[in-house]
């Protein structure tokens, strides 16, 4: 039997301000009717089962992971019921949270500065190479050496993924330039506790 998805999963995030959250959700039982037609329409597989207001928005929870039409399709409703404030409602969101990684085959001190790598220059490696475009750091990368006699260090980055963790999959086990030496990104073992999201109300 198959385990039901977390509840992070089937939420969509919409942020609007208090006052328009508390204008839709008079309505809601109306509004999860005209969605999920909306997404029948599309052949979506997709229903909504509720919205609840948040201070900072409303969250629509459904039944599975949403597809980029399917929040496109919840996207035109809500601001088409909107009309007049639909400049104040954002583009539908699904939580995401952190997936942790490293770089690997990386010499501790630059080939470039023959000093120790800096910080800065780890930033300029991700800003510029393709395989790290549309890729968001959660916090500044961290530098460690792998041991006291190694030459080499271990790079450690924090990304925001979203559901289903194609962001590190794009970049999972690829391997790129830094001067001489190929660098290969790996799976990181994840830190306990529920995943952090960027969309969260807190």
């Amino acid at each position: 039997m198959l385990s039901p998805l977390p509840s992070f999963l089937t939420q969509v995030i919409i942020l609007m301000n208090n006052k328009l959250a508390k204008k839709f959700i008079k309505d809601s039982s109306m509004h999860i009717v005209n969605i999920n037609h909306a997404l029948k329409n599309i052949w979506s597989n997709t229903i909504s089962n509720f919205i609840q207001a948040e201070d900072k928005g409303i969250t629509i929870t459904i039944n599975n992971i949403s597809s980029i039409s399917d929040l496109q399709e919840i996207e035109k409703y809500v601001k088409s019921s909107l009309t007049s404030d639909s400049e104040h409602v954002s583009t539908p969101r699904l939580p995401q949270s952190k997936s942790y990684l490293k770089i690997v085959g990386i010499p501790f001190i630059s080939e470039r500065m023959n000093t120790c790598i800096f910080l800065n220059e780890i930033k300029n490696i991700l800003k510029t190479n393709h395989l790290f475009n549309n890729i968001i750091l959660t916090s500044k990368p961290h530098i460690i050496k792998v041991s006291l006699k190694s030459d080499m260090s271990i790079i450690w980055i924090d990304i925001w993924d979203i559901q289903s963790g194609s962001n590190t999959k794009k970049i999972i086990n690829r391997h790129f330039n830094i001067g001489s030496f190929i660098a290969t990104v790996c799976r990181a073992n994840m830190n306990p506790g529920m995943p952090q999201c960027k969309n969260c109300w807190k």
